[in-house]
């Protein structure tokens, strides 16, 4: 007997946590789960309003008193490399790319590893094992891609040096995460992954590549306001990134609409149902 998954997302608001970008704040998140058939097309709607992937879970920041956190997105027909980005192309023109289904391997975990210790050794994904890393590449269900950039110089198929995890959605490539030989920091093979992906997806005709949150007042995410043709989503709708100081971070009670609020506001995929109704949602612990 074949039984169907529910097609009435249901939403979520995880319990408040340190915030890993701005100390002194908690952040709490909306979410649902990604499944079923119209899994794609719930990543493709909703990315376009905020969200992002973590394996089978779609997430966007709806924090109590705190809306620092801004997706971020690149207009590919726009975007022109400043200088220094094309100086980092430049370094890097060496690297092949290699374009892979989501499967992790040895080499992938070892080049991982050694990117947590050097430069993320107490964040939260710092005790990640091998089934945990696997978890996070394979547990998909949209079309979910792992671009690895080899040195041929390192024999045989080449040494690693970097990998990206990006899901392809209908408007774009959209990065999931990224990581790199820590050993290499000062070829900012960070921005090398993004400035190769703008232009694979100039190649495949599209329009975006979504790079995760921009938080101001972040250091960690000072790099992503370098890119020109930057958008932002902000108060509902994708607007050109500014002058950067002009986005404020600072909290305040009433900056964040109810969840209530937000979930009814929430755009669905056309062969989707209306979202769940704000008085059947629950918080999850």
């Amino acid at each position: 007997m074949r039984h169907s998954l529910p097609t009435i997302p249901q939403f979520y608001v995880t319990a408040p946590q340190p915030c890993p970008y701005l100390p002194g704040r908690m952040e709490r998140k909306l979410f649902t789960a990604l499944q079923g058939d119209q899994a794609e097309a719930m990543n493709d709607t909703l990315s376009k309003q905020g969200f992002r992937r973590s394996q089978n879970v779609l997430y966007r920041p709806s924090c109590a008193e705190c809306c620092a956190c801004l997706s971020a997105r690149i207009r590919v027909e726009d975007f022109e490399p400043s200088k220094s980005q094309r100086r980092v192309q430049r370094r890097n023109a060496h690297l092949r790319r290699h374009v892979t289904s989501a499967w992790a391997t040895e080499d992938q975990f070892d080049l991982f590893r050694r990117y947590l210790d050097s430069r993320h050794a107490d964040g939260g994904m710092a005790d990640m094992d091998v089934f945990e890393f696997a978890a996070m590449v394979e547990e998909t269900p949209v079309r979910t891609r792992v671009l690895e950039y080899l040195d041929p110089a390192g024999g045989g198929r080449g040494s690693l040096q970097a990998v990206c995890l990006t899901d392809v959605l209908d408007d774009g490539l959209s990065l999931v995460y990224s990581f790199f030989e820590p050993a290499l920091a000062g070829n900012s093979l960070g921005s090398y992954m993004i400035l190769d992906q703008i232009a694979l997806a100039r190649r495949l005709g599209l329009p975006y590549v979504y790079l995760g949150y921009w938080v101001p007042g972040s250091p960690k995410m000072d790099y992503k306001a370098r890119f020109s043709a930057l958008e932002v989503y902000h108060q509902d709708k994708w607007q050109t990134l500014q002058a950067p100081e002009n986005y404020s971070g600072t909290t305040h009670p009433l900056s964040v609409k109810p969840i209530a609020e937000q979930v009814a506001n929430l755009e669905m995929p056309d062969s989707l149902s209306a979202p769940v109704a704000p008085g059947r949602m629950l918080r999850g612990i």
